[in-house]
Parts: C-alpha cells; structure tokens; sequence
C-alpha cells in the first residue's frame, strides 16, 4: 500500500497524524507522513513517532519502500508498535530546515556553473556538487559573491508539475549526468527557481531564496581530471 506523501503538499508541515500500515522489525509503514524519503542526494528524514499509548520512539531515518510506500527506520524493533495503530509523528525541523535551505542553495550553484553535474549531496551544514568542468575556472570568492547576490534577491521558488514528455523537447533541462528523472510515470515535478533555475527535483525546497540566508563556498577541489568539487557551507566564512 503506498504512503500518501504529505511532504510535496507542504514541505513545511512539521508533524502528521497516522496509521501503521505495516511492520518489519524496526521499520515501520505509514498511511500518511510528512517525513522526506532519502533520495536525490538529500538524507532522510529524522523525528519522533509517538502511539496510541503516549509512548514516543526516535525515527533514525526514512527510505522509499516498494508501491510508493515510505519506511520508517525506528532506534529499536522493540517499539511495540502494530499493524493499524493510530500514531502520530513529528519532525527533527531544524534539520529539516536545513536541507532545505542548503538543496535549494544548490540549485543557485547549478544555475552558475556552465558544467553538467556528476554528483552532489545535500548536508545540514555543508553540501555540494560535482561538476565535469574540465577546464573551467572556478573561483571561490566569485561563486560566494554570486550565490549570495541570487539568494537576496528573493527569488521566488515553486513547484509545477508537467509531462515528462517536456524532456524530450528540453533534454537541457538535466543537469545531472549520472541519474536521471524517472520515466514513464507521466507526470515530472520541477523545481522552478523564478528567473534563475528549472530543472526536474524530488526534494523539498524553501519557497522564496532569501529564506536560505547567508552562505559561502568553502572549497574548491578537482576530483578526477575533470571533476571540480565545489562544496558550500551555511553562514557566512568564518562563522562555520
């Protein structure tokens, strides 16, 4: 049974009622969440879960299930939780703030390098991305100058959802080289960062680009003959 996924409703609802739906040791299924599966380079979300009895028990992460189901990975099987309870859950929001903060931000770096993207992760404190750049020189306190000029300017940023056949018109709409957006489902959620970025997404972002405040690229480094790895930090340099 799948997990009705109320995180792409509104990535800013912190807390959820539900029901298990399923349990295999120390995962859980639920009917509902508000909690992020891992997944695009962003990690799963944490949080509490609390049942019928008022007994609460930490969620350590969340993964994608199979049939669009959504895991829960508890700190102990013995969380006495069964199969049709009501729960209710609640996330780490800080944490996921955070993410949110910082895949957005990365979005900014993507809109500024002229390279297609190899890999990135997404952090609480620190992410990046890897770009094949080649030849292309990247200047740290350049790219920190121009992230953070896009990140005050309040760039609107919203989610639209088309046919995926869009990608065969615009390929260029993928900027990522290794993984690429599922096909054959119909329809594509993009991300659209107004007069900035668009481009095929699953994660949660922030909705307007001066929530991410101020940031700073802390290194630039080659990995590989053509990967440069650019790796931004929250806060400004030299307060992280």
């Amino acid at each position: 049974m799948p997990t009705d996924p109320l995180i792409y409703r509104d990535p800013y609802a912190t807390s959820a009622d539900a029901t298990v739906i399923h349990v295999d040791a120390d995962w859980i299924v639920l009917d509902r969440t508000v909690f992020y599966p891992m997944g695009g380079g962003q990690p799963g979300d944490t949080g509490t879960v609390q049942g019928p009895d008022g007994t609460e028990c930490r969620i350590v992460d969340t993964r994608k299930g199979e049939g669009g189901s959504i895991r829960h990975r508890l700190e102990t099987a013995s969380h006495g939780l069964a199969r049709g309870e009501p729960v209710s859950v609640a996330l780490d929001w800080e944490r996921r703030y955070r993410h949110m903060r910082m895949h957005t931000c990365l979005h900014l770096l993507g809109s500024l390098v002229p390279a297609g993207v190899t890999g990135g992760s997404v952090g609480e404190e620190r992410s990046r991305l890897d770009f094949d750049a080649g030849d292309l020189e990247l200047d740290r306190q350049t790219l920190t100058e121009q992230l953070n000029a896009l990140i005050r300017s309040a760039h609107p940023v919203r989610v639209e959802q088309v046919d995926e056949a869009v990608l065969d018109a615009q390929p260029e709409l993928v900027r990522t080289m290794s993984v690429k957006p599922p096909r054959g489902v119909g329809s594509l959620r993009m991300i659209r960062v107004e007069d900035v970025d668009y481009q095929p997404c699953g994660g949660t972002h922030v909705s307007d680009t001066s929530e991410i405040g101020p940031v700073h690229v802390a290194k630039i480094e080659s990995k590989g003959k053509h990967n440069r790895r650019v790796q931004v930090r929250l806060g400004p340099e030299g307060e992280s």
